[in-house]
């Protein structure tokens, strides 16, 4: 039997689901509904406590040269063993984060996915600064963003990664650490003590991150990334991004466990100069004690999503042609036991 308030985190699960395309993050929707009622979610996000921001000791031009001072002030790394290093165990969510405040002047959360704001002058670079505000015209002619990449089933990149929706889990081992988010399964993997290596040569959704521990605090560097943005309704960035991170986990005076990513993101065609964020991940044990989990996904072959002749996102629906329905079966349907859906197919 699962009592109301279970019923009553699972229910955000689901709504949360349910709204991905808007880029709406469980976070939000959760912190909601755990004990808030009564404060809307942009409310309750921006109520969540804000690390400050710690900057490069150094302006540095590139992220190699910044990785390198790190790995050098560490004296080399730290060499953990399966006995010593970070347990970062768990379900974590997006909390809050910093990033829209380094392109809008109003930079809340609250400002990043809706429609206004004054979009700040050269941070970034003249034609990315221009597409940011045709961007931002959009929204408010439209009420939104007309159209995103996640509609498409395109990744979302390793900046908007760190404050993507849902739930992520992360393990650390001696000589790999796995960065693992539940939307769209992108799982970054971090290189502990080596060197880039490109194999394929080309970019990819997630990059390669090589990395090191400096004590408790895990340093990666992420190179080779596809273009993206940093959000909906957020700049976009060039194929050329490099992020230099800072992971550490902290206890908040509440006592929830966070970890705090200080992000530094340096991209040359995109930006005038290397911007820094702070952004959160909270510890979700409620979620875990409903039996929340990492899901498969794949939009492939559920994917109703369109862009019509004015470039809004439009859905196929059913009855339409061109409909998709997941609930289907193989291309054995004669035989029993071929639904891709028992759970809920009573046949």
């Amino acid at each position: 039997m699962i009592d109301s308030r279970k019923m009553k985190l699972l229910s955000g699960v689901t709504i949360a689901s349910l709204t991905l395309l808007l880029g709406v993050s469980l976070v939000v929707i959760a912190n909601a509904q755990r004990g808030d009622e009564g404060i809307s979610s942009d409310e309750a996000q921006a109520a969540l406590p804000m690390p400050p921001v710690r900057r490069p000791p150094i302006e540095f031009k590139i992220a190699e040269a910044h990785y390198n001072y790190l790995l050098e002030q560490s004296g080399g790394g730290t060499q953990h063993t399966m006995a010593t290093i970070p347990v970062w165990g768990g379900l974590w969510s997006a909390g809050n984060n910093s990033m829209p405040g380094l392109f809008l002047a109003d930079g809340t959360l609250a400002m990043a996915m809706v429609p206004g704001g004054e979009v700040k002058g050269g941070v970034l670079t003249p034609p990315y600064e221009q597409q940011f505000k045709e961007r931002r015209a959009e929204m408010v002619e439209y009420g939104e963003q007309r159209y995103d990449r996640l509609t498409n089933c395109e990744y979302p990149g390793v900046a908007r990664w760190l404050w993507e929706p849902y739930i992520k889990e992360f393990v650390n081992t001696p000589k790999q650490t796995w960065l693992l988010n539940d939307l769209m399964n992108e799982t970054r993997r971090v290189y502990i003590g080596a060197e880039h290596i490109n194999i394929d040569g080309r970019h990819s959704a997630t990059g390669d991150s090589i990395g090191f521990w400096d004590d408790d605090k895990l340093v990666i560097w992420t190179k080779w990334i596809n273009p993206a943005d940093y959000l909906r309704g957020m700049p976009l960035t060039s194929n050329q991004l490099e992020l230099v991170e800072i992971w550490e986990e902290t206890v908040r005076s509440d006592g929830v466990r966070m970890i705090v990513t200080q992000a530094t993101f340096y991209d040359p065609i995109a930006l005038v100069r290397p911007l820094t964020a702070v952004y959160t991940h909270e510890s979700r044990p409620d979620l875990e004690e409903i039996g929340v989990r990492i899901r498969n996904w794949e939009c492939v072959t559920s994917s109703n999503s369109y862009k019509d002749a004015e470039g809004n996102t439009q859905f196929y629906l059913p009855g339409d042609p061109g409909y998709v329905d997941a609930r289907g079966t193989t291309e054995f349907p004669e035989l029993s036991g071929q639904s891709l859906d028992p759970i809920f197919d009573a046949q």
